[in-house]
């Protein structure tokens, strides 16, 4: 393969606490404010943000999608890509760390726990979105929102590919075992569309 495989390191987006509490179902009230000022202060050094993509070129017809590389049937994954000559496809995860936390509160703490789920679903997220915003200002064109397998009809074990073309154990430290659960678990693979302007 001679496709590009980039990697890139980012500082830690901007935390949304109204995300994260959406994420964790909890009302705003002083103790739940008082519980997540915790976690956040306790995780933020235990949090990286990493990403490995590479720009593939796509065919659509029907429902195959055609990267050049792997192809996949996918009439929503078609349809999301409809009008686009190109693709990032890409791996993200912001690291172990948090895992290990989760880990440890489920036992001890199962409130805290949950409120490190909800901030790691969010500190995802926004690495995702930080992420499609750089290639968005480096390609100076609109992109199609990002695409994962399991969305809709594409099936999951896509990841398989997906990490296969890109190594995502080597080139991020991201690992997918035989029942496709990713590890470290806040981790995002996706296909984003590059429109055609």
């Amino acid at each position: 393969m001679n496709e590009t495989i980039l990697t890139k390191t980012y500082s830690a987006p901007p935390i949304n606490e109204k995300e994260i509490l959406r994420y964790a179902g909890g009302i705003a009230d002083d103790n739940t404010i008082k519980l997540l000022n915790e976690c956040i202060n306790e995780v933020l050094d235990c949090i990286t943000y990493k990403v490995c993509y590479c720009e593939l070129p796509v065919k659509t017809d029907g429902d195959l999608c055609d990267f050049g590389v792997f192809n996949v049937q996918s009439k929503n994954l078609a349809t999301n890509l409809s009008g686009c000559n190109s693709v990032i496809i890409f791996g993200a995860t912001i690291g172990i760390g948090i895992d290990r936390l989760i880990t440890k509160y489920s036992h001890i703490s199962p409130a805290k726990a949950l409120m490190l789920q909800a901030f790691g679903a969010e500190r995802i997220e926004a690495l995702c979105d930080a992420f499609c915003n750089d290639i968005q200002n480096t390609l100076k064109t609109p992109l199609k929102p990002r695409f994962s397998a399991g969305y809709g009809d594409l099936p999951l074990d896509t990841q398989k590919q997906i990490f296969s073309l890109l190594n995502l154990p080597k080139n991020i430290g991201l690992t997918l075992n035989d029942s496709l659960l990713m590890s470290p678990t806040k981790s995002v693979t996706a296909f984003i569309g590059i429109q055609e302007v």
